[in-house]
């Protein structure tokens, strides 16, 4: 997503494959040590079926408009009779991505400099790293929301959405 809407210079990622795709992966030592601090935290609660949500916030460096608000909505599955079939889980995988990579055709061009930020929403008694703090929604003034492809592993089911400001209204 950084990528796909400029949030970094292009020369600020390299070419990897991944999930069976062509990728790009940060090549910046500090967004990929935040990524590193955030994603490894992430990981060990989703193990435990502690994540509700993960939203990726774009926004304008200037006015700190939210611009853009993908969300990632998590729930754990009970164990399914049909198992764990990795070459399912990475066709699943590989097709959210490319409806990220396409979603760029019909999102608003970004023209201004923009931020990010990644909002965890966990359940309540989960132990919240002290470097981290709370944040409010983050949500989107006058949206326009686009439902994205439902993925699911043996432990989770991920269902995607953007919501982006319309570029037909003005506030």
């Amino acid at each position: 997503i950084l990528y796909q809407r400029g949030i970094y210079p292009p020369e600020s990622f390299t070419r990897v494959s991944k999930y069976g795709l062509a990728m790009v992966v940060t090549a910046d030592e500090k967004l990929s040590a935040y990524l590193k601090n955030v994603l490894d935290q992430l990981a060990g609660w989703l193990v435990e079926s502690q994540v509700q949500k993960l939203v990726v916030v774009i926004a304008n460096a200037n006015t700190d408009d939210i611009l853009e608000r993908w969300m990632f909505d998590v729930y754990a599955d009970p164990p399914s009779a049909h198992g764990y079939v990795p070459k399912v889980v990475m066709s699943e995988i590989q097709a959210i991505m490319r409806q990220i990579t396409a979603s760029v055709s019909f999102l608003p061009l970004l023209n201004d400099p923009c931020t990010f930020d990644l909002l965890v929403y966990t359940d309540k008694d989960v132990h919240v790293p002290q470097t981290w703090e709370e944040s409010d929604p983050r949500l989107v003034e006058n949206s326009v929301e686009v439902r994205l492809r439902s993925f699911t592993t043996k432990v989770h089911k991920v269902d995607a959405m953007v919501a982006y400001k319309d570029p037909d209204t003005t506030i």
